[in-house]
This record gives C-alpha cells, structure tokens and sequence, in this order.
C-alpha cells in the first residue's frame, strides 16, 4: 500500500451501521477485527470503534492484511476520523483509518 492510501483508508459499511458511525467524534481509535466466520467474504475485516462494528475494511485492503491481523495475539488498532465532505460527497466513505503508522 502506498503512504497515501494508508492514511486515507476508507471504511466500508451499509446502513446498517449508519447510526452507529453519526454517533462518532470528528477523530477516534478504530480496533482491526478479522472475522474468518464471515459467510459473505473470507478475509473480512471489522472496524470496531469503543466496542462496536462501525464497517469493514474494504476488501482489497482487508485481503491483504487479513492473514497479518489474525496472528496478532493481541487487538490491533489504528487512528480513525470522519471523511471531508468532499470525500463523502464523491465517493459516499464516511469514515477513513490511518494505517502508516501500523506495525505488521
């Protein structure tokens, strides 16, 4: 992953999160949880913020980190904030993650 796309990392999720992602701060930590029991994608990986599931990685991100994240004996966590208007405008992400700083 280049520089520039760890920290502009967007977070996926459907409406199902919706409420739960309006109820963020401007910036927050996010926990990385793969989920290998996941019917609809193998190497999904859940953002959870303060304990709750606010999206997934996307899956060309999570694929590639899957693996790494489920060896980790311990959570790993990143720094997360609301995308710009601009961001969710153009691309409907409204939460980024900041991965550059991640030790995998």
């Amino acid at each position: 992953m280049t520089e520039s796309v760890q920290q502009r990392t967007p977070v996926v999720g459907g409406l199902g999160y919706a409420e739960r992602v309006r109820r963020l701060p401007s910036t927050f930590t996010a926990t990385l949880v793969p989920e290998p029991e996941n019917r609809y994608f193998p190497t999904a990986v859940a953002v959870q913020v303060n304990g709750e599931k606010v999206g997934y990685l996307a899956p060309e991100v999570s694929r590639e980190l899957f693996g790494t994240l489920k060896e980790k004996p311990e959570p790993v966590s990143c720094p997360g904030r609301r995308s710009s208007v601009s961001d969710h405008e153009t691309s409907g992400v409204e939460l980024l993650l900041d991965l550059s700083d991640l030790r995998l």
